[in-house]
C-alpha cells in the first residue's frame, strides 16, 4: 500500500519568506508549485523547483487566481476566457522554468478559492479542465474526491487523482470546513499523524461533529504556509511508515514536451 503526500511550496515573494521549502522537499514525494498568480515570484519559484529537482519530489502547478493579495482565497467570478488563459499561462510559466532546471511538470492541482470552487461550479471547472487539456492532456489533475473538476475531467478523458487534507477539518458531507470556521485548520501533529494513517487503510476521516466519513484518496497535502508545517509533515510521513505505508508519487513521468493523447484516469477514485 503507498499514498503520496504532497505540500503545498515556492509561495514566498520578494522579501517575504513563507514555509520552509527545502526542509518540506526532504518529507513530501510531490511538491504543489506556485506560479505567479496567487503567490510566488520567479526567482523563488525557481529555487524550489531546483530543490525538488534534486530531492527527486515530483513536481505540479499549483494555479490560482490572480489575487496576490488576498493569496488566492477570496472568491472571483472570472470570465471563461480570462480563467483558461490564466490557468494555461500559470501552468506554461512553470514548465518552462522547471525544464531550465532538468525537471518536468507532471501533474496540476487548483489552489485555494479556485480550487474549492470548481469543486462545485461547473462551468469554472470546464474552464480549468479546458486549460489543462489545451497545455497537455498526460498532465494529472489533482483534486477533491466526488468534485465536479474532476468529473469534467474524468469525462474529458483527463488523468485524475483525488487528495485529501492532512491538517483541514472537513464537514459530515465530506467537504473542507470554510477557513472562516473555527476550528478548520488542525495543528495536532500526533491526532493529525493517527487521522491520516486511519483514512489511507480504513478509508474513513472523522469530521469535525464527530461523525465519520468515507474519504479515499491518492495524495495527502499538508499545507506548507501552517505553523509547524515540516515537523506536522514529518511526523505524519513517520506514521505512514511505522504503518507500513510507502510514500509515493501518484503522477507518473510524462518523458516529454509534447502533447499526447488522455489515456484516463490514473487511478480509480
Amino acid at each position: 500500500m503507498t499514498v503520496d503526500l504532497n505540500s503545498d511550496l515556492g509561495e514566498g515573494f520578494g522579501r517575504w519568506s513563507l514555509g520552509d521549502d527545502a526542509r518540506m522537499l526532504e518529507i513530501v514525494s510531490s511538491a504543489n508549485i506556485a506560479c505567479g498568480f496567487h503567490a510566488g515570484d520567479p526567482v523563488g519559484i525557481r529555487e524550489t523547483v531546483r530543490g525538488a529537482v534534486a530531492s527527486g519530489v515530483t513536481i505540479g502547478a499549483h494555479v490560482g487566481y490572480r489575487d496576490l493579495a488576498g493569496f488566492g482565497r477570496r472568491n472571483m467570478d472570472v470570465a471563461s476566457a480570462d480563467l483558461v488563459a490564466d490557468v494555461i499561462y500559470q501552468i506554461g510559466a512553470l514548465q518552462a522554468i522547471t525544464r531550465a532546471e532538468g525537471g518536468e511538470v507532471t501533474y496540476v492541482k487548483p489552489h485555494g478559492a479556485l480550487y474549492n470552487t470548481i469543486a462545485h461550479d461547473e462551468r469554472q471547472a470546464r474552464d480549468v479542465v479546458e486549460a489543462v487539456a489545451a497545455v497537455d492532456a498526460r498532465l494529472v489533475l489533482l483534486g477533491l474526491p466526488g468534485s465536479v473538476v474532476l468529473r469534467e475531467a474524468e469525462a474529458r478523458g483527463l488523468p485524475t487523482a483525488t487528495e485529501a487534507f492532512a491538517d483541514r477539518a472537513y464537514t459530515p458531507e465530506g467537504a473542507l470546513v470554510s477557513r472562516r470556521e473555527p476550528g478548520s485548520v488542525l495543528h495536532d501533529a500526533e491526532d493529525i499523524a493517527r487521522r491520516m494513517v486511519t483514512l489511507v487503510t480504513e478509508g474513513t476521516v472523522t469530521a469535525i461533529d464527530g461523525s465519520i466519513v468515507a474519504v479515499r484518496a491518492d495524495s495527502l497535502c499538508v499545507h506548507g504556509d501552517s505553523p509547524g508545517a515540516t515537523d506536522m509533515a514529518a511526523r505524519v510521513r513517520a506514521a505512514l511508515t511505522e504503518a507500513g505505508i510507502g510514500i509515493e508519487s501518484f503522477a507518473p513521468t510524462l518523458g516529454g514536451s509534447g502533447l499526447a493523447p488522455a489515456s484516463g484516469s490514473v487511478v480509480s477514485s
